[in-house]
């Protein structure tokens, strides 16, 4: 299992979930962490066993179960079916949108497997659909807790989905030699360069708008104080001066510490929501006479 990428999902559907609801119950946070641990799982499972060939000419995957032949593929897709069924069944539970998130985790899975998978081979457009499938368990957990979608959902959406753009370009700069040998065109333009740099730039800025809106929208669960929206905004200042000085250096180094800082990013800027939810605005309501 991809622990990183387990971790984001995970963290990114109870962040949602959280920012969906005042009264969090402990049991549905737990049905959507395992939940989503086994069908993560199940995504990377299909995934590694579609790219078992190529796998073996990458130094950072030539050591899973399926290059070194531990694990059958017939195996790897009996486990793969088991845990995903699993996990949906687990997410089913979740009150009162179950049903919508196993919707969610499904068309997740579909399209990490089925499209971004095999479009990794034939051109960057998959970093553009990966986006997708990568921004969808913000959403999963706000659908869990609120039975429904808004503006405040396809915020949170739309902030995940941006980030991914300056997140992959940074990985698939570090990585691109080993990309490169096993065939997958995962860089834009094809090389290291200014435009992928700039593709990494241009959606840090948007990124950076879109996750402040919900203090001048004033947007029911997710309306931030001015305090929040101060500190979200210089996060995304932050890591957008990391994606400006790839745009500037494009060197390795840059696109390092463009890849740091957001693991860095995501979870902190998600974190600042939910504080600013709970300790400002529930605070807010609860001195009211």
């Amino acid at each position: 299992m991809k622990f990183r990428l387990s971790s984001t999902v995970v963290f990114s559907s109870v962040i949602g979930y959280l920012l969906g609801t005042d009264y969090f119950s402990l049991v549905d946070i737990s049905y959507l962490i395992i939940g989503g641990i086994f069908v993560t799982g199940s995504a990377n499972a299909f995934n590694q066993i579609l790219e078992k060939n190529y796998d073996k000419l990458m130094e950072r995957t030539s050591q899973r179960p399926l290059p070194l032949g531990k694990l059958s593929s017939f195996q790897a897709i009996i486990f793969a079916i088991f845990i995903g069924v699993f996990g949906l069944f687990v997410l089913y539970h979740v009150s009162p949108g179950g049903y919508k998130s196993c919707l969610f985790a499904l068309l997740s899975t579909l399209l990490y497997v089925l499209v971004y998978t095999p479009l990794k081979r034939i051109s960057p457009i998959a970093i553009f659909v990966g986006a997708f499938p990568g921004a969808i368990p913000v959403l999963l957990g706000w659908v869990a807790a609120t039975n429904d979608f808004g503006l405040a959902a396809g915020i949170l959406f739309a902030v995940q989905f941006c980030w991914q753009f300056p997140h992959f370009v940074a990985i698939s700069w570090v990585l691109d030699k080993e990309y490169k040998k096993a065939g997958f065109k995962m860089i834009y333009g094809g090389e290291k360069g200014k435009y992928p740099a700039s593709v990494a730039f241009i959606t840090s800025i948007a990124m950076t708008i879109i996750s402040v809106l919900p203090y001048f929208l004033k947007i029911n669960f997710i309306s931030l104080s001015i305090f929040g929206a101060i500190c979200i905004f210089l996060l995304g200042v932050w890591f957008t001066l990391r994606s400006f000085k790839l745009y500037k250096t494009t060197d390795d180094i840059s696109a390092r510490t463009l890849m740091l800082g957001s693991f860095i990013y995501l979870p902190l800027m998600q974190i600042i929501y939910v504080l600013d939810k709970y300790l400002f605005h529930m605070t807010y309501y609860l001195s009211l006479p």
